[in-house]
């Protein structure tokens, strides 16, 4: 690529918790400079600190199909942090893909997120209800069993567009599926206010403990979920943004292009456990066990059981071109306290 030449790449879901560190590390990027950024922010008020820092912020939200279009047919990469169980908006994403092949040539690049509401790995859930832990695993290395899944299973009717799109060679598609993300994120974007910092599985747990006045667990708390730090998070996006831009044989793209987010498992009625410990010496909780979720409780707080699911994964792909984790579960069992803290305060309890 001649030296003048930018890579233009457009990021949605830019300044929540997952899109804005992925936006970060972009900005941190040692070829932040060749990099022309786009970002799609629901936030007006967003716009000017965005534009400081580089960033060309576009007013919009994933049901603003045209401007999608628009913006993925003047991109070389795609980011898609937003809803990616929007299956309207990942097609817009597409066709303007699609337009930019059929009048340059260019075959671009998406990097599609599952959604972190139920987990990227939320796409290999099943019905344990917390009480037992199951045995399958799954390797984002063996293809067959992925491709197993059936369309009910949450992110997949959407997994299933954009491998077809890579299928198709208008677009070489990478599909993220991060597992409980975990930790504070304190990037450079959320010191300037712009990014949102928390999670939402461990956040909503926590939330939904508080408001009881009482640590809760779903079922015997038996299920088992992979983990990772936000900020590995950030790496596993860069590395396979590096490895696509390095060329189509660098990296399993379409159906060998699922890669799985963790560095870690953890029995999710643990979480809860610790919860329930720190909320009764706060004074917060009744007792220092936790009890269980009703199912009226469950559909309050989470919308169904699915914290009672079991998902259990190897991350096996993105290591083989270079992505190296950091943290380990010792790292999510510390961030319980800060992030209950936390959200105690914000709370004004």
């Amino acid at each position: 690529m001649p030296k003048s030449e930018k890579t233009h790449i457009f990021i949605t879901g830019a300044t929540g918790y997952i899109g804005g560190s992925v936006l970060s590390a972009l900005l941190s990027h040692p070829r932040a400079k060749s990099f022309q950024i786009t970002a799609l922010t629901r936030s007006p008020e967003k716009v000017v600190p965005l534009n400081n820092v580089g960033v060309v912020a576009v007013v919009g939200s994933n049901q603003d199909l045209e401007k999608l279009t628009e913006h993925a047919r003047e991109s070389d990469v795609v980011f898609a942090c937003a809803d990616a169980d929007d299956l309207q908006a990942t097609k817009a994403i597409l066709l303007g893909l699609k337009k930019r092949y059929d009048e340059t040539d260019k075959v671009s690049i998406l990097i599609h997120t599952a959604s972190i509401f139920l987990s990227g790995t939320g796409v290999l859930i099943d019905d344990a209800a917390g009480n037992y832990a199951t045995d399958k695993i799954y390797s984002d290395l063996d293809i067959p069993m992925i491709e197993s899944l059936t369309k009910t299973q949450p992110h997949r009717e959407v997994d299933i567009e954009v491998v077809a799109a890579d299928q198709k060679g208008y677009v070489r598609t990478y599909i993220i599926l991060p597992s409980t993300v975990y930790g504070i994120a304190d990037t450079s974007l959320v010191k300037l206010g712009i990014q949102n910092p928390y999670s939402i599985q461990i956040p909503g747990l926590i939330k939904a403990s508080i408001d009881r006045k009482q640590g809760g667990v779903v079922g015997k708390g038996l299920n088992l979920w992979p983990n990772l730090h936000i900020s590995d998070t950030a790496t596993l996006f860069t590395t396979v943004f590096d490895a696509a831009m390095r060329g189509p044989g660098e990296a399993g793209h379409g159906r060998e292009g699922f890669y799985f987010g963790a560095n870690g498992e953890h029995r999710v009625g643990r979480i809860s456990e610790i919860i329930a410990e720190l909320l009764y010496e706060m004074k917060l909780g009744k007792s220092p066990e936790p009890t269980v979720f009703t199912e009226e409780e469950l559909q309050k707080y989470f919308g169904g059981p699915y914290l009672g699911s079991n998902s259990r994964v190897r991350a096996e792909r993105a290591k083989l071109i270079g992505w190296n984790p950091l943290h380990t579960v010792d790292s999510l069992w510390a961030s319980i306290k800060p992030e209950t803290e936390v959200l105690a305060d914000m709370q004004n309890i």
